[in-house]
């Protein structure tokens, strides 16, 4: 009997170690890059040659929670000037608050910002790109005109197609986080 339970034991083992092998062994799915937490978007708008700087702010601090965004701006933005811009993005969920800008830095490549003036004359550009000549917008500019009053919308795309034509809806890919903030030029 002793030798019964031992010669199936040894079949059972032997089916063990000879039946698996590393074919067998299905493959861990790739870690999905999860779209980032954005509650705060900082604008800063810096007039070239000079003067007082410009901010533009959304924050949002609990997120997809009941209380809307609360939305402010500086003051007036100076018709016939350039402003470079800057934007800093963060996560203010978490203690010490998470810049979520690096992480944008970093995935580069994975994100776009989009520009859209409606009734306000001014136009934006980029001044900087990823690895491959393509345009983020952590950086622009913000060139005016004649006096007007209207609206600046700031959009962040996660895994947009690039290159694109420069507008939101023909690069696809998820909004991260979406502002329009009515401005004045004078």
């Amino acid at each position: 009997m002793k030798s019964i339970k031992l010669l199936a034991f040894l079949f059972i083992a032997t089916l063990v170690f000879t039946g698996c092998s590393d074919d067998d062994v299905p493959e861990l799915p790739d870690l999905i890059n999860e779209e980032e937490v954005i509650t705060t978007m900082t604008i800063t708008l810096t007039p070239v040659g000079g003067g007082t700087a410009v901010t533009l702010q959304t924050r949002d601090l609990d997120g997809d929670g009941p209380n809307a965004p609360v939305v402010t701006m500086g003051s007036v933005l100076a018709e016939n000037t350039t402003y470079t811009g800057s934007i800093v993005l963060l996560n203010e969920t978490e203690t010490p608050a998470e810049d979520i800008t690096e992480e944008i830095e970093e995935e580069d490549e994975e994100h776009q910002f989009f520009f859209v003036a409606t009734g306000v004359n001014g136009t934006f550009a980029y001044t900087d790109t990823d690895e491959n000549g393509n345009p983020v917008g952590l950086n622009f500019t913000l060139t005016t005109t004649t006096a007007s009053t209207g609206s600046l919308t700031f959009i962040l795309k996660h895994e947009p197609t690039k290159p694109n034509n420069g507008s939101a809806t023909d690069a696809g890919g998820e909004t991260d986080i979406e502002t329009t903030f009515d401005v004045t030029i004078q």
